[in-house]
């Protein structure tokens, strides 16, 4: 039988099964060699290099993820109010010592408190406010004690809206950096920084902080749709402890780390976008809309990169790592940035509070529709004007956006011919809140008056309390910093203004401001001694009151009454009289417990005196009780435009501008205003309610001496120029000599006009040439019509007065006169009256630069005139823009304000605006009287009633209660 075959494994030798082949163990030993001994050496050698990549490329990823909790980051909320023990951090040791305020009646930043009290400050902060006391007990002899002695004291003046420092005055060409337009950036210029213009030895600065205005934002102009980021700044210079002009040592958050300062981005819309870059407000949003897309886009990039680089650092996926950081990819690697966008993310973010410059519903509710689709953070609205038509479509949004604007600065375009005095009370009933602001830049807008405003909108019906927060903590709110600034309480910055007068009254003026603790003012000035003369005291701590204001039935019943009575008027509750009239004393004060009745009948004023003497009765005689009645003359203002222009912006809306003429030496090229005015518009309404019921208008000029010859109207009684509109033809023949009659400005370069010197030479011309003939310039070397010249600095003024001695027959009047208190001694000498638009006057331009800052840093300019015995008036409007019809119902403030600072009595300021008016210009008699209830010489006035005098028996009701809103 045949025997099976064992298996293959069955038939190995066990020899050979147990013995290992040569090349094996050759082969073996191979990899014991590359595993042990060449390898670690290859890999050794090579992983320093691998390992600094890795750590290379980490360090990289940190850095953005960095980037990516920064990009997170909101600013932080400070508590409010904040701790007694909080450090100033821009306060140093070398800086000052503690002070007390004693016996301070002192506004919070919320309301008036109840009772004086001590406010102690130390470095730099509001340590601690007590009762006042008698004493002060112990106090270490580093402690400066100053007595109050009742007066008003505030918190530093928050402006939230200026331009100072980073433009100056006098202003140059070389230093307005205000706006970056320029074709390669155009409309979008967000990656800019005002910061990067700063000049910290703008003397503005100190002008403005004079005026108790201790903080402010600096903003980009608004030539573009969005303008640059805003930076705060306290108005003190060279406040570091080496006293050197360094612009980070103006800024209100020096001394803080820059990622915990606030962000401020600048943007407008509406007509200054559009004007500058020829857009639509279709273009403009189109344009706005495509950064915001662009900015989501990289945020959108940004969020995705941090989310995949957190996640490869935790999986430590250095492959993923590589590519997320990588500078040849086609993203550059790295988190995702573009500094351009920079300022546009941030926005989008919340990191940025954004200050909107826009005036029209329309504008808002597009800005509006913008914020929701990208989610920004509006903190306010400025400019603002016709906010008060649509107040809950702005408090609808939730955002809490404040309302930056002005109390009186309108009409100078479409976009601010709707404005109503009554804004902030309107607003403020619906819970918007509401900031003063100067948009500071030139003369009009200057920063140190601030408060000025607020006063204004107080007397318009804004609450007290209300209107000193719209120049404090309502603006320091909207910045992000009322933790520091906009109050006086412990804890808070030691910015403090101690005002002369109550804060809310006419011609109130710092006395004392500090600024972290520090006086701010040049220590060689005695402030009180400048605001008035030592001799005469008319400022009180009387709170102000607001205007009268007639609910629309009161107002009709009462013109009704008024105006259709033929029976005699009765005044009774008349308190004061400054009319000059055979009856009564040119100014009669009784006292305050004492009335006065006036009887107007026919025409006439009938009796002017006590109660007994004008005998009335109650049911024959038309009786208007008035509590705190007033009787003045009709005022006679000196515009520079009113009645020759609507909207200064819209060339269809005015007469037209006088410019260089052909043939200046034949009097036929004068232009006559008279041919030109139109008896209407929204300044006449503010004159009416101002108590002007006249005014001298010459015709408006650029770039030539010649200006033409003014004319005198009325802005009351529903005249035209065809039945007595016009009460005096031909006023005067008015010149402009100074940088106004050079010519045309563009670029900084004059393109057409003369020199000053060859002005000169051909006013001198004129004169010389013409005396005897009978024609316009004969009439003005004879002195049959005066020749009024434009005029600021004091070397042009110094030529007029030459001239007045040449030809002494010339009846010279010089209008403006910045610079004249300078040369006022040869004024007076000369017999050369002024009308004076500067006794608030500013060096914002170089034949400007030496006009007297005003109290507390000087003396007034009209203190000065009055000392050395100058004839003058005043008037208002200044030498730049025609805007004197905005600020016209103040006609009478202004007078009262410059009278205090003079030291002239009430009878004195009404004549600065009435027969000083008069006899400086040949012009009859006003036959206008007013009756005023509240006192027109303080905020609070109105008017109620102007008599037309007509010794004919013609006269009667000419105004009722004039409103403008």
């Amino acid at each position: 039988m045949e025997k099976a075959t064992p298996p293959l494994s069955a038939r190995r030798s066990p020899r050979r099964a147990g013995r290992m082949p040569l090349f094996g163990l050759t082969l073996f030993t191979a990899l014991l060699y590359l595993q042990f001994l060449y390898l670690p050496s290859r890999l050794l050698e090579t992983s320093q290099s691998q390992l600094n990549l890795s750590e290379h490329r980490l360090q990289l990823l940190d850095q953005g993820l960095n980037q990516c909790a920064s990009s997170r980051l909101i600013p932080a909320q400070h508590a409010v109010p904040p701790s007694p023990q909080r450090a100033n951090p821009r306060w140093s040791k070398e800086q000052s010592s503690p002070t007390i305020i004693n016996n301070a009646t002192l506004f919070d930043g919320a309301s008036f408190m109840k009772e004086p009290v001590n406010i102690l400050m130390d470095r730099g902060v509001i340590t601690a406010i007590t009762p006042a006391a008698p004493g002060v007990g112990e106090l270490s002899e580093r402690v400066t004690v100053l007595d109050a002695a009742g007066r008003y004291v505030t918190p530093g003046l928050v402006d939230m809206h200026s331009h100072h420092i980073s433009s100056t005055w006098p202003g140059f060409e070389a230093t307005e950096d205000t706006n970056e337009v320029n074709d390669e950036t155009g409309p979008l210029t967000p990656q800019v920084r005002v910061l990067d213009t700063m000049k910290a030895y703008d003397p503005a600065a100190t002008l403005i902080a004079s005026g108790g205005v201790t903080a402010s934002l600096i903003l980009p102009g608004s030539a573009n749709i969005m303008g640059g980021e805003a930076y705060p700044v306290k108005n003190v210079l060279r406040s570091g402890p080496r006293g050197e002009e360094v612009v980070e040592e103006l800024l209100l958050e020096h001394g803080l780390p820059f990622p915990e300062r606030q962000r401020y981005m600048k943007m407008a819309c509406g007509e200054n976008p559009k004007r500058v870059y020829d857009h639509t407000r279709m273009g403009n949003a189109w344009k706005f809309r495509n950064q915001m897309a662009k900015g989501k886009d990289l945020i959108a990039k940004q969020d995705a990169w941090c989310l995949s680089a957190a996640a490869a650092k935790e999986a430590g996926d250095m492959a993923s790592i590589s590519k997320l950081v990588d500078p040849t990819t086609a993203d550059k690697g790295g988190y995702p940035e573009e500094l351009a966008l920079d300022s546009t993310i941030a926005m989008l973010r919340g990191q940025v509070n954004v200050n909107i410059h826009c005036y029209e519903p329309e504008d808002f509710e597009d800005m509006l529709r913008h914020n929701e689709e990208f989610n920004f953070s509006i903190a306010a609205f400025h400019h603002a004007i016709e906010a008060w038509k649509v107040p809950e479509l702005i408090k609808s949004t939730g955002l809490n956006i404040t309302i930056a604007t002005f109390q009186d600065f309108a009409f100078y375009k479409h976009e601010a011919y709707n404005p109503s005095l009554r804004a902030g009370k309107i607003l403020a009933e619906h819970g918007v809140p509401v900031a003063y602001k100067s948009d500071h830049g030139e003369e009009a807008t200057n920063a140190k008056y601030l408060l000025f405003q607020a006063a204004g909108a107080h007397s318009f019906g804004l609450p007290a309390d209300l209107a000193l927060q719209a120049a404090t903590s309502v603006p320091a709110h909207s910045m992000r910093q009322d933790h520091r600034i906009g109050f006086a309480k412990p804890g808070y910055d030691a910015d403090l203004v101690v005002w002369d007068a109550h804060p809310l009254s006419v011609g109130a003026t710092p006395v004392t401001v500090f600024v972290d603790g520090k006086p701010a003012l040049p220590e060689s000035k005695d402030a009180e001694a400048m605001i008035i003369p030592d001799n005469f005291k008319r400022s009180s701590n009387k709170a102000p009151q607001m205007r009268t204001i007639l609910e629309d039935e009161q107002r009709t019943e009462f013109c009704s009454k008024v105006k259709s009575s033929t029976n005699r008027l009765v005044f009774t509750g008349i308190k004061k009289s400054f009319i000059e009239h055979s009856i009564s004393t040119e100014s009669t004060d009784l006292g305050p417990a004492e009335n006065m009745t006036m009887i107007f009948s026919s025409g006439k004023i009938t009796c002017l005196g006590s109660p007994e003497d004008c005998i009335h009765d109650a049911s024959l005689d038309t009786v208007v009780p008035l509590e705190n009645g007033h009787v003045l003359p009709g005022l006679t203002a000196v515009t520079q435009d009113l009645g020759l222009f609507e909207i200064v912006a819209e060339d269809g809306t005015r007469d037209g501008i006088v410019t260089p003429q052909r043939d200046i030496f034949n009097p036929s090229s004068a232009v006559y205003a008279k041919y030109g005015v139109h008896l209407d518009g929204k300044g006449f309404q503010r004159a009416r309610i101002g108590g002007v019921t006249r005014t001298v208008t010459p015709p408006i000029s650029l770039g030539t001496l010649l200006r033409g010859v003014s004319t005198g109207i009325k802005t009351t009684g529903n005249k035209t120029i065809l039945n007595g509109g016009i009460f005096h033809d031909d006023v005067a023949l008015h010149f402009v000599v100074g940088q106004g009659a050079r010519g045309v400005q563009e670029l900084g370069a004059t393109i057409s006009g003369s020199t000053i010197s060859g002005a000169i030479g051909n006013l001198r011309r004129i004169l010389a040439e013409n005396k005897g003939k009978d024609s316009l310039y004969g009439k003005a070397s004879d002195g049959k019509i005066p020749v009024v010249v434009h005029a600021v600095n004091k070397y042009d003024i110094m030529q007029l007065i030459k001239i007045k001695k040449e030809y002494a027959d010339v009846k010279l009047v010089i209008m403006h006169g910045h610079e004249a208190p300078l040369v006022a001694k040869e004024l007076a000498e000369a017999g050369i009256p002024l009308i004076f638009t500067a006794h608030r006057g500013a060096p914002d331009a170089w034949e400007k630069k030496d006009v007297l800052p005003g109290p507390p840093l000087s003396k007034s300019g009209a203190r000065v005139l009055v000392e050395e015995g100058v004839k003058f008036a005043i008037a208002v409007g200044g030498t730049s823009l025609p805007l004197g019809p905005a600020f016209i119902h103040n006609t009478l403030l202004e007078a009262s304000w410059a009278a205090k600072y003079a030291g002239l009595s009430e009878k004195e300021a009404v004549k600065l605006v009435s027969r000083n008016v008069e006899d400086i210009l040949g012009l009859e008699r006003t036959k206008e009287v007013v009756v005023w209830e509240g006192d027109p010489l303080e905020f609070g006035g109105s008017v109620a009633v102007v008599l037309g005098l007509d010794e004919s028996g013609r006269g009667g009701v000419e105004e009722c209660w004039p409103e403008v809103d």
